[in-house]
Order: structure tokens, then C-alpha cells, then sequence
């Protein structure tokens, strides 16, 4: 179960007061009464002290695991992932936004169910996790429909053309002749997972604004590539 996030003293030192139920119902409910009640509950539990905070918190955790493994399950089913790989993502997504959760409990507006609210968090953070996976696996590799993406992208090219075999071949044959291995790696996890930069930053032992030099350089060679391949004026190399 993870800690409890800093929230018992205000800048001053002084410790924060905790809400009443009655404070927390002031949330302007767009639900039924009783979902209302229920979302009040959490709220008041989650920015507690003691024994409901920690059974609120240790809830809400074995909540998110569940849903953790069932994204996890449906977003990684490329990867296959399983066991112990499967069990990490789950919980350290879980856990994750356990965290972010009890620190933006305040911000609920109760305009839907506390527990959808927080499966997006989790949802996120698995998406995040398994980005990750995707792209740390060297021997993984670009599926069709992403090089057609690719395709649309770099040649500005309506989707019906992006889509023709021997563009998404021109696009495959630049990205694996003329890129770098590094320029490869950071322009399939940024621009087809969606790694965020700082993350693949970190994993390459670099830093973002070398990230961002080695994109520019990227790309650049994929669109003269496609240039000299004819499938882009000289104006747009």
C-alpha cells in the first residue's frame, strides 16, 4: 500500500482542518443521492487522519489493482504480457495512482461515481507503463497500420495514399538504412508509443533537449528520404 501523501500541514506548520461529511456534500452532485453520499464518503475518508484513512486508502488501492490488471491485460495484449511483468504494471500503476488520487481528492467535483473518476488515473498510468514496455523491447517490431501512420504524417499524404504498399515501404526502408540506431529508438518511442520525452531521456541516459535534436534530425532525414523516393516535393526536404 503506498504512503500517505503530505497533506496534514499547511505552509504555515499548522495542521489543515479535515472537512466534515457536510463540508464535503457542498460538491455540486450531478448523481442520484445515494452515488452523492458514496462519492462524499471517499472524499471525507481520503482527507482524514487514522484509521478511515487508512482503510480508505487501502480500498481504493486493492480497487485500482483490479482495474490495473485488466488494462494492463487489454493494452499490453501485444506484448503478451504475463507474470511477474504483468503483476509489476498492475501495481505499480496502482500504486502510482493511489498517490496522485489522494492528492487531488479536493479537486473531485462529484459530477460522476469517486470510482470512475479514479480508474482514469490508473487507466493513464498503464497506458504509460505499457508505452514503456513496447519500446524498451528491442525485438519488437513497427506494425503496418503505424508505418501507414508514419506515412500520413511525413508525406502530408491523404490517408487512402499513406495507406499504398509502396509508400509504407519507402517509409520502412529510409527509417532502417538511414536513421541511427539512437534516432531510430527515440523516434519509435516518442512519435509511434508515445513515450514522453523527459521518460526517454532518462532511459537513454540523455537529456530532453538532446531528444529533441535527435527527432529534428530524424525526421529530417525521413523526409529527404521520401524526397529522393519521390513522394515529396523538394520544398518539403
Amino acid at each position: 500500500m503506498p504512503p500517505r501523501p503530505d497533506q496534514d500541514e499547511g505552509r504555515s506548520g499548522e495542521p489543515v482542518t479535515t472537512p466534515a461529511p457536510d463540508d464535503v456534500t457542498t460538491l455540486r452532485p450531478k448523481v442520484d443521492d445515494q452515488v452523492a453520499a458514496e462519492n462524499a464518503q471517499w472524499v471525507h475518508d481520503l482527507t482524514s487522519v487514522g484509521l478511515a484513512y487508512d482503510a480508505a486508502v487501502t480500498k481504493l488501492y486493492r480497487l485500482l489493482v483490479k482495474v490495473g490488471y485488466i488494462e494492463a491485460g487489454r493494452k499490453g495484449a501485444r506484448l503478451q504480457l504475463t507474470g511477474p511483468e504483468l503483476d509489476d504494471i498492475a501495481h505499480q500503476a496502482a500504486a502510482d495512482a493511489t498517490l496522485t488520487i489522494c492528492r487531488k481528492v479536493r479537486t473531485f467535483r462529484g459530477d460522476c461515481r469517486f470510482t470512475t473518476w479514479a480508474y482514469r488515473f490508473v487507466a493513464f498510468d498503464v497506458s504509460s507503463k505499457v508505452n514503456r514496455h513496447f519500446w524498451q523491447r528491442v525485438n519488437l517490431s513497427i506494425e503496418d497500420h503505424e508505418w501507414a501512420l508514419l506515412a500520413t504524417d511525413l508525406a502530408d499524404a491523404p490517408e487512402t495514399r499513406a495507406e499504398s504498399r509502396d509508400l509504407i515501404e519507402a517509409v520502412k526502408r529510409v527509417f532502417r538504412d538511414d536513421l541511427t540506431d539512437r534516432q531510430q529508438r527515440a523516434f519509435e518511442a516518442i512519435a509511434v508509443r508515445g513515450v514522453p520525452i523527459r521518460q526517454v531521456a532518462e532511459d537513454l541516459g540523455s537529456n530532453p533537449n538532446a531528444i529533441y535534436k535527435t527527432m529534428f534530425d530524424a525526421r529530417q532525414k525521413l523526409r529527404q528520404g521520401l524526397t529522393t523516393a519521390g513522394y515529396l516535393g523538394n520544398n518539403c526536404a
